[in-house]
């Protein structure tokens, strides 16, 4: 359990709108936020939320201790993605703490990296925090959500897909796959959920269902799943009418929105656990 000490809260921001709800929530409950925020990827807005702000590019840790430290910061959250691609190498400054943080590591993916940043701060006196603690309303509740229930066909996918994406999880690949009649139309890569899913929207006729799930053995203090009513654009624009996710493991925004328009569209969206997948008992 999360200790208010001081009240005070770090938070280190990327890209989307959750570090900005974050830090609304933490302010309306009496918490002090100051935040560093990535070059590039944090949204300007979130001056207007936070106590104390500081702008710094990837790899550049010495500044977050150091910010920190002087804002009398001894727990922090790891919200919002980083954008990959060659945007994410322009706004790349490593110091020497990250430089020694690499040349350790034998694997340098996603989460190793995270995990490897998150032990260093702890290292520092900065302990972090889930990224829900303050908001566990956003965690999706169990049950189909939509009016339109998931078809016979649709289920057998999401089974067949569950499993494929949690094995592209465990490799850190991907959380997101794209499924129909029981073969993979699309594996989510370095482009993202949306990308994914306008792949595979173009390589079947409409029959397929999109998965997302948390990686096995994912730390859920940060980098969980994470979708909103843009996920639902997306399958209208691929013409997908399906959707699992992965009941209490992924975060959602905007999720009365997003069920109104899936509504309106006969689309379905799951969610679901592994023993729903094992014995079937909600994907109905």
């Amino acid at each position: 359990m999360v200790q208010k000490i001081g009240q005070k809260i770090g938070l280190i921001a990327g890209n989307g709108q959750f570090p900005l709800l974050f830090a609304q929530a933490a302010l309306s409950k009496g918490w002090q936020v100051a935040a560093v925020a990535y070059q590039g990827e944090a949204d300007p807005a979130l001056a207007q939320h936070v106590d104390a702000l500081e702008w710094i590019y990837l790899g550049q840790i010495n500044r977050i201790i150091k910010f920190f430290r002087k804002h009398g910061i001894t727990q922090a959250v790891m919200i919002g993605g980083v954008a990959k691609g060659a945007r994410m190498f322009t706004n790349v400054r490593p110091d020497i703490k990250a430089i020694g943080l690499l040349a350790r590591m034998r694997h340098t993916h996603d989460d190793a990296i995270l995990r490897a940043f998150a032990d260093l701060l702890e290292k520092e006196g900065i302990r972090i925090e889930s990224s829900t603690f303050l908001l566990p309303e956003l965690l999706a509740p169990a049950g189909v959500w939509t009016t339109r229930k998931p078809s016979r066909s649709e289920r057998e996918d999401m089974r067949v897909g569950w499993k494929i994406a949690k094995e592209i999880g465990r490799l850190d690949i991907g959380q997101c796959v794209v499924v129909a009649g029981g073969s993979v139309m699309a594996v989510e890569a370095i482009e993202g959920t949306d990308a994914a899913i306008a792949r595979g929207g173009a390589l079947c006729t409409g029959q397929a269902v999109v998965i997302k799930v948390c990686k096995p053995n994912q730390d859920t203090r940060f980098d969980i799943p994470a979708l909103g009513l843009g996920t639902i654009e997306a399958m209208q624009q691929a013409n997908i009418k399906a959707l699992a996710i992965e009941a209490g493991k992924t975060v959602v925004f905007d999720r009365q929105s997003m069920i109104q328009h899936a509504n309106g569209l006969g689309i379905t969206i799951v969610a679901l656990d592994e023993n729903d997948i094992l014995h079937g008992e909600k994907v109905k």
